[in-house]
């Protein structure tokens, strides 16, 4: 019987390089597999704050500017005691439609729904204009809930008729 004694040497610089570069590979792996798995998100549920039909509003129209490129566009909401009557850009500058050709589909959509539901609940737009949308929501998110809260302060940017 001989029995060779074998001497493994092992170096542990290379075996914490080795379990780095491991891993690495597998968050590679992980980060591919993410991205590349088919996404069924063609329109997004966006979680905002809610008004419903039974918050009562100071009838008046109510506007919130927006500044894009040292362009100003303001929203007006038109509303009276329980309904959100209409839903409008005022200003809307020819280089501004240039420089952001979603901003006015995107409005559209966005202010037909709103008036339809007559609420924040359930709003949804496409993945194409997520943030376009989401600046033109919060901007009428704000002028809505000056309508819900007018008699309290009176800002420089609404005009209540």
């Amino acid at each position: 019987m001989s029995s060779k004694t074998k001497i493994v040497v092992l170096h542990v610089k290379e075996l914490i390089y080795t379990g780095i570069f491991a891993v690495l590979g597998i968050l590679f792996i992980i980060l591919l597999i993410i991205m590349f798995l088919p996404k069924d998100e063609k329109k997004e549920t966006v979680p905002t704050m809610t008004q419903t039909s039974t918050n009562t509003y100071v009838p008046g129209i109510y506007t919130t500017s927006l500044i894009l490129n040292d362009n100003v566009v303001e929203i007006e909401v038109t509303v009276d005691e329980q309904n959100i009557n209409s839903i409008r850009l005022v200003n809307l500058d020819e280089a501004v439609t240039t420089m952001y050709p979603l901003i006015q589909p995107s409005f559209e959509d966005l202010a037909n729904q709103i008036i339809a539901n007559q609420s924040l609940d359930g709003i949804t737009y496409s993945d194409d204009n997520k943030y376009t949308s989401m600046i033109l929501l919060n901007a009428i998110t704000a002028s809505l809930e000056k309508a819900a809260d007018a008699d309290v302060t009176v800002d420089m940017t609404e005009t209540v008729e």
